[in-house]
């Protein structure tokens, strides 16, 4: 599921300007193109303007890429700061009239599933299915499992004081 956090707008220089916001972060942002004769260079520098509002700082970047299934292209990449815990990923999606909606998802982790067939994991032993027992049905051994500690005596009886005896 992803989440619209924010959306940019063109100015009237043609930047496009915005306010990106979530419960940990805000920041007003802008895109810088960038011209790079480099195919794996990014498409757009992320600008974040400082709480000062006198300087832009670079705190992302975006690449456009295409979507398999409808062949609409986006922009994905991230922004970074030290206020946050980890880097917020983004997809811009750009709309009829020019806007981009910035949207956040959080990031899956891939996952290795076991094949069927051959490979597929055996079913889980229930509780207590583990344990070694004899004939009868009965566990065997001490409980301690593979342990070398020696199996536990029962209770032994204090030690009586001695008697000061005299000599």
């Amino acid at each position: 599921m992803s989440t619209n956090i924010g959306t940019l707008k063109a100015n009237e220089d043609g930047i496009h300007i915005g306010r990106i916001a979530t419960l940990g972060f805000s920041a007003l942002i802008a895109l810088r193109e960038v011209n790079s004769n480099n195919e794996r260079a990014p498409t757009f520098d992320v600008m974040g303007l400082s709480p000062d509002r006198r300087t832009w700082v670079k705190i992302g970047a975006l690449w456009e890429y295409t979507a398999n299934g409808t062949g609409e292209s986006f922009l994905s990449g991230q922004v970074d700061d030290h206020t946050l815990e980890k880097p917020l990923p983004l997809a811009l999606f750009r709309q009829q009239d020019g806007s981009y909606n910035v949207s956040w998802r959080r990031p899956q982790t891939r996952r290795a599933a076991p094949a069927l067939g051959n490979e597929a994991l055996p079913p889980m032993p229930l509780a207590g299915a583990d344990e070694p027992v004899d004939g009868t049905g009965e566990p065997v051994g001490d409980g301690l499992g593979d342990s070398t500690a020696p199996a536990p005596s029962s209770r032994r009886k204090a030690a009586a004081p001695k008697e000061d005896v005299p000599a």
